[in-house]
């Protein structure tokens, strides 16, 4: 008997603490997925601000991977430039029905968006730490680091310092040879098949090529001799792409990042290799310097140096690398699709292709001068025509910030932990702002600057603004005004006839199955 009322005390005991373990636990989980998004949503709605309803843990994720699937299967008109029923069908639909400024729900997140220019603005000019950058998850952080993306505070003013010098205009036009000898050894493969084939017409799948052009730009400018290496990181980040894509739209649970599933330990393995390739490539820069060969005039060699200036280093290696898979991801990625939709536009329209082509062959000279960086700033009409790309196909078309404390937004009260969307994609056809032909595909908005092309100044987003803007957009621009410049002295090219004009959102904006160009070699 007293055994038995032992082992019924011993029962009591583990009952009780199993309780003090699971109560506190079950009231916190139902205070998060319950009671915080009904109470948020009440707080939004007595304010006029509303949207679809609070769906228990998954919050709207299954009406938006339903409306993704439907617009998945449709395709544009080649004259359509309205990438947003296909990337963003969701936001469209729900503006359409709650208006421009509307709550929805990531899971048990509440998202605002910030569907207005003046409520971006206010969002992006923070310089007090009050709206940040959402946590990406670890299979984004695999792929970026946290480098200048999404480094917070003192750690993103220190990363600053160091990384800025690189990207000073003067150092940008030293690397101009590099781009150009890049982009030359395209065009010469481009050149062999034209007049190998019937009529030196030759067609062309561009998209791949450019992703693989600016991965070779990017290792030649970044690391410089070592960049068959810097080739290595390329693969490798091309492979965590497509993991990071695949975990998009899922229920993060807590936890799960550290158990060995196939795609875990997958991305594990990625990581090593990129962090070891580049922790040897920075290795070997330091010995460069400490025997007086100095680190290099490559992107890499500038931030180590100034790192050390000072005689103490202001970032640590682990912190290097990170920079380097941002600028090198980041590098390669964006450039080599605004290089894509440039080549679509131009091709789609063959009158502004032939103006490019006159003020190219007028400010750079023919096929056999070599590019000037100075010479490139002065294609007035290729930055107008890219500036319009990017308006109307940005490589990103939502920037996210999260709210860390409660905030008033343009009138708006916003509870902290709120998740605020600004949909660029739909903020860059606003009639209101950018005028009757928002639409339409037309560089000469840009005209007088990028600041003055719309009746708000700097209302294009594609680099971000303010105090975040990428760092790296005049490295962008160089590029793709090399690139572009040895294509139109070359070639006179239009879109293939088997293109499928389906934007796709792959982390950055892209063509479903390609571009296709059909490529006519000029005389020389």
């Amino acid at each position: 008997m007293a055994m038995a009322m032992g082992g019924g005390t011993t029962g009591l005991l583990v009952g009780a603490a199993l309780a003090v373990v699971l109560v506190p636990w079950l009231w916190a989980a139902l205070v998060h997925l319950v009671w915080r998004p009904r109470a948020v949503a009440r707080a939004f709605a007595r304010q006029g601000v509303r949207g679809p309803p609070y769906r228990f843990l998954a919050g709207n994720n299954a009406e938006v991977k339903a409306m993704r699937a439907a617009a998945g299967g449709e395709t544009l008109d080649r004259g359509s430039h309205d990438v947003v029923p296909r990337v963003l069908p969701h936001y469209r639909a729900w503006a359409s029905r709650y208006g421009r400024v509307f709550l929805s729900w990531a899971g048990p997140t509440p998202t605002l968006c910030v569907g207005s220019y003046d409520m971006a603005r206010r969002v992006l000019s923070d310089k007090a730490g009050l709206y940040v950058k959402p946590d990406p998850g670890p299979t984004i952080l695999a792929l970026l680091g946290v480098g200048l993306v999404f480094a917070e505070g003192e750690d993103w003013a220190r990363h600053r310092r160091v990384v800025h010098p690189a990207f000073a205009m003067d150092k940008l036009k030293m690397m101009t040879g590099a781009m150009a000898a890049c982009a030359g050894e395209v065009i010469r493969a481009w050149e062999a098949r034209a007049r190998a084939a019937p009529g030196v017409e030759v067609t062309v799948e561009v998209g791949q090529q450019f992703t693989e052009l600016t991965a070779d730009v990017i290792s030649h400018t970044a690391f410089g001799s070592s960049y068959r290496r810097g080739k290595e990181v390329f693969q490798a980040q091309r492979e965590l792409q497509h993991i990071a894509l695949a975990a998009i739209g899922s229920v993060r649970v807590p936890g799960m990042e550290y158990a060995p599933t196939k795609a875990n330990v997958r991305r594990w393995q990625l990581e090593r290799t990129v962090r070891d390739t580049l922790m040897a490539i920075i290795h070997e820069r330091l010995d460069a310097a400490r025997e007086a060969r100095g680190y290099g005039t490559d992107l890499l060699g500038l931030m180590l140096e100034a790192n050390a200036s000072g005689g103490k280093r202001v970032m640590s290696m682990d912190e290097i690398i990170d920079e380097c898979k941002t600028f090198f991801f980041a590098g390669h990625d964006t450039t080599a699709h605004l290089l894509t939709w440039a080549m679509f536009l131009l091709g789609t329209h063959p009158e502004w292709q032939q103006r490019l082509r006159e003020e190219v062959l007028r400010e750079c000279g023919g096929a056999g001068t070599p590019l000037h960086g100075d010479a490139l700033n002065k294609l007035k009409l290729v930055t107008m025509v890219l500036y319009e790309t990017l308006r109307l196909y940005g490589a990103v078309s939502m920037i996210g910030r999260v709210a860390t404390a409660d905030a008033d937004l343009c009138g708006v009260k916003v509870p902290r932990g709120t998740v605020l969307a600004i949909p660029i994609a739909m903020l860059h056809r606003e009639e209101e702002v950018w005028g009757a032909d928002a639409g339409g595909f037309n560089p000469l908005r840009f005209r007088d600057g990028v600041g003055r092309a719309a009746a708000l100044p700097g209302a294009l987003l594609s680099f971000s603004s303010g105090p975040r803007s990428c760092i790296g957009q005049d490295f962008a621009m160089l590029e793709a005004k090399a690139t572009l410049a040895l294509v139109l002295r070359r070639f006179a090219f239009g879109v293939a006839p088997e293109y499928m004009h389906a934007p796709t959102d792959f982390l950055t904006l892209q063509p479903l199955q390609g571009l296709p160009v059909v490529l006519k070699l000029l005389d020389p």
